[in-house]
C-alpha cells in the first residue's frame, strides 16, 4: 500500500444542500465530491465513507454509489477491494508533440520518476537495427526498461533502444530522469523530430503487475521512431494506463477538401 493511501484524515465536507433537482441527486453529489477532490484531498487520499456521505446530504445509498461510481468510471477515483475508495492519480495529457515524460509530467505538476527494469548493451533487435542503419545488423545498441511513475502510481513501461554509435556511454548518466534532456546536453543532439504509431494492446501478466492492473486490461502502445536531424537515436515502445494518460489532438481542414 502507497503510503499516501493510508491516510486517512477525514476532510471538511462542502456545506451543500441536495435538493429534489433538477439535476438529479447523484449529479449533485457527483459534483460535490470533485470539489472534495480539487480542493481538500489528494492523489492517494481516502474519500469519506458511503454512510458518512449518506448522512451529511441527507442521500439514499443508492445515489451515494451512483455518484462515485460515476467518478470511477470517469477516472477521477478508483475503488481498492477491503481498503475503499481514493482520489486516483491525476491523469496526464498528452498532445502528441516531442517531449519528455518527465518534461509533460512536470508542466501538469506531478512529480516524475523511474523504476529501472533493464539497462545493459546488446544486439538490437532486427527493427531497431534496420532503423539505427549503422551498417552493422549485428552492433551492440543500448537497451533501457523502465517503470515510469507519477507521483508514486505507475503510468507507463517504456522500452526504449538508443543508437550506441551516437550515444555510447548513455547508461552512465542519470537515466532516472529525462533521457532526452541527458542526448540533448551532454551529447548535443536534440530530439528534433520522431514518427509515431498508436495502437492498442492487452496487458500481460508481467505488464499487468508492474502497471497494477488486471491482465487482458487495454493498454495504449505508443512506438516512437525519434531522430536529431537525420541520425537516428532512439526507438522506443511504451505502454501506458488509459486511465492515467490521455492523447489530445488538434486537426484542421484545408481549404478546397
Amino acid at each position: 500500500m502507497h503510503a499516501a493511501e493510508r491516510n486517512s484524515r477525514t476532510p471538511e465536507l462542502p456545506a451543500r444542500i441536495i435538493t429534489e433537482g433538477p439535476p438529479p441527486k447523484h449529479a449533485q453529489l457527483r459534483a460535490i465530491l470533485e470539489e472534495l477532490c480539487s480542493t481538500q484531498l489528494h492523489p492517494g487520499d481516502l474519500l469519506p465513507g458511503e454512510r458518512v456521505l449518506e448522512e451529511a446530504y441527507g442521500v439514499s445509498r443508492i445515489t451515494v454509489r451512483r455518484a462515485i461510481g460515476d467518478l470511477v468510471t470517469s477516472g477521477r477515483l478508483r475503488r481498492i477491494r477491503g481498503k475503499g475508495t481514493f482520489v486516483a492519480p491525476n491523469m496526464l495529457v498528452s498532445r502528441l508533440h516531442l517531449a519528455s515524460f518527465s518534461s509533460e509530467m512536470n508542466a501538469q505538476g506531478v512529480a516524475a520518476s523511474s523504476k529501472i527494469l533493464l539497462s545493459g548493451r546488446t544486439v538490437a533487435p532486427p527493427e531497431v537495427a534496420e532503423f539505427f542503419n549503422t551498417g552493422d545488423p549485428g552492433a551492440s545498441h543500448i537497451h533501457l526498461r523502465r517503470l515510469r511513475l507519477g507521483d508514486g502510481e505507475p503510468y507507463s513501461i517504456d522500452d526504449g533502444w538508443y543508437n550506441a554509435k551516437h550515444i555510447p556511454d548513455l547508461l552512465e548518466n542519470d537515466v532516472y530522469n529525462s533521457v532526452y534532456e541527458i542526448v540533448d546536453k551532454h551529447y548535443n543532439l536534440p530530439v528534433t523530430e520522431a514518427e509515431q504509431v498508436v495502437t492498442a494492446v492487452a496487458a500481460d501478466q508481467q505488464q499487468a503487475e508492474l502497471l497494477d492492473v488486471a491482465p487482458g486490461t487495454a493498454l495504449l502502445r505508443i512506438l516512437r521512431l525519434s531522430r536529431s536531424t537525420t541520425l537516428a537515436v532512439e526507438w522506443c515502445s511504451s505502454v501506458y494506463r488509459t486511465d492515467r494518460y490521455q492523447l489530445n489532438t488538434q486537426v484542421t481542414r484545408g481549404l478546397g477538401l
